[in-house]
């Protein structure tokens, strides 16, 4: 960032230099910076991707947490609460320690939470051992027509004192997740923290499911939300942040839940999000911010490529797993027509050998059609996610430019106005002078207050976002192994079984005489 933005103005005697490292919040009894709890090995697709599969990885107990967002659709919730101009929803507000300043929600607030606060929050959370495991399951469709929604049972199991129960259920419709994601953005995304995309709205999907009846591609739309809407509370609560948030424990345990609003894409409020959202996108590009961070360049261009990359191997998994479902169809066909001539045939053991071709390629139907759903739900469902949370942690990024924004434009309005004040020296109505400078000292004050604030939250988020960064990527690491491993044990599985039933088949081949 250009030298001459930073130039402190001379009136400031309170500033020093920061050194690295240095604590911009200094605390009369300043602790060592917390790093986030260990959080154990939470198996990720243990009731929500498809088959159930035993978990591979119990005895990982190292900590690699990611969060989080989501790739940019017209239907997403993600930042809706931060770009829509409209009411926002019920937010149940933040109770910190009695030791901590309470932060000020929402846009019209200017103040950052206290680095200090979070850190003992932190802290805390080493105390209390990460047990917990949250399960979505039951959909149920309520209601008829287009009026109708879909509920899921979320059940938690845990051992923490968080919680008043080990053992609880409550039910909860899709909009809640999205009114749930709307609270926890519009508290921590502004502040640097990586916050989890909820699943992304399907209009098609859920047509289909209110006014059709039961069939094949109904029931896949249902089973990838459930299983979505579970991981996504997963990641949720592996935060150490988010876990302890008050409308978090209100989604997981209240029976009762304030209806969500603004969340239907089809709407007013849907319509404005839209529009804000392109007017953000314009807005970040005429942003121009002379990076001074290697780190942050750097990671920058990371996730950038990793985006690209992501969206590409997403696309081909997805394209694999049709051609999967493809080749199964053709395999039941295949297995029918070879049913079919083995009854036809005159010769005994061509005709017995061809029934037992016919039932070896249908047990092969239900290997692929297995396997298609190895692919869905271990492989492209995790990309499908990281998609979502790359665009997540990009987001991050953006809110550490506006916060920069916010502090360059605070200091040319107290440079506009201390030239302005350089000018009363020379006006010749001495009645008016005296009034004229109170006034504009005044506002040099309080802009000179806004420049000190803007200073450190810009150093605040700069320094959340890296322990953000840190967590996200020790966690993607980690779901990526635990995953990769299961689907390819997937497929050795499938090709062993692949090669039982052919030898058990060709003995009957050779009696062919």
């Amino acid at each position: 960032m250009a030298d001459t933005a930073r130039d402190p103005p001379p009136d400031r005697t309170d500033f020093h230099e920061v050194e690295d490292g240095e604590d911009l919040f200094p605390e009369p009894s300043a602790a060592p910076e917390s790093q986030p709890a260990s959080l154990s090995a939470v198996d990720i697709s243990t009731n929500s991707n498809g088959p159930k599969e035993d978990s591979f990885f119990d005895d990982d107990n190292e900590d690699l947490f990611a969060e989080a967002t989501e790739e940019v659709s017209l239907d997403s919730p993600e930042r809706d609460v931060l770009l829509s101009d409209g009411p926002s929803p019920a937010i149940t507000p933040i109770t910190p320690p009695t030791s901590v300043i309470t932060p000020r929600i929402g846009h019209q607030h200017d103040d950052m939470f206290t680095h200090s606060s979070f850190d003992e929050m932190e802290e805390e959370e080493g105390g209390d051992s990460f047990d917990i495991n949250i399960s979505v399951s039951d959909p149920e469709k309520i209601g008829d027509g287009m009026n109708a929604y879909m509920a899921y049972k979320v059940t938690t199991k845990t051992s923490m004192s968080l919680f008043k129960q080990r053992d609880f259920s409550v039910k909860r419709r899709f909009s809640d997740f999205l009114g749930l994601h709307g609270k926890l953005a519009s508290k921590y995304l502004h502040i640097g923290y990586i916050v989890p995309p909820a699943p992304e709205k399907s209009i098609v999907g859920m047509t289909k499911v209110k006014v059709g009846k039961e069939d094949q591609s109904s029931n896949e739309f249902v089973e990838k939300r459930r299983s979505a809407l579970e991981r996504y509370l997963m990641r949720t609560v592996k935060h150490p942040i988010l876990l302890k948030d008050p409308d978090v424990l209100q989604f997981l345990e209240s029976t009762e839940l304030p209806r969500a609003v603004n969340t239907q894409a089809l709407s007013s409020a849907g319509i404005l999000r839209m529009v804000n959202k392109a007017a953000d996108a314009v807005n970040k590009m005429t942003i121009k911010m002379n990076e001074s961070d290697a780190w942050f360049e750097e990671k920058q261009q990371h996730f950038e490529n990793l985006d690209v990359q992501l969206k590409k191997l997403h696309a081909s998994v997805e394209s694999l797993v049709c051609h999967r479902k493809e080749l199964s169809v053709n395999t039941a066909q295949f297995a029918k027509s070879a049913a079919m001539l083995g009854n036809s045939e005159d010769h005994t053991a061509l005709s017995r050998a061809l029934s037992q071709l016919a039932e070896v390629e249908e047990k092969i139907d239900q290997l692929h059609q297995d396997q298609a759903n190895a692919d869905l739900y271990l492989f492209s469902e995790l990309l499908g996610d990281y998609v979502r949370l790359i665009s997540a942690v990009k987001g991050v990024f953006d809110q550490r430019m506006k916060t920069w924004q916010k502090w360059q434009d605070s200091q040319m309005l107290l440079q506009k106005k201390r030239e302005a004040e350089a000018k009363l020296q020379f006006t010749n109505k001495p009645d008016k002078l005296q009034q004229a400078k109170d006034e504009i000292k005044e506002e040099i004050e309080e802009l000179e207050g806004k420049v000190q604030q803007g200073e450190r939250d810009f150093e605040q988020i700069s320094k959340t976002i890296r322990r953000e960064v840190s967590r996200f990527e020790k966690e993607r690491v980690k779901d990526f192994k635990m995953i990769i491993v299961k689907y390819l044990e997937s497929l050795v599985q499938t090709q062993q079984q692949l090669i039982k039933y052919w030898e058990a088949f060709l003995p009957e081949a050779k009696a062919i005489s």
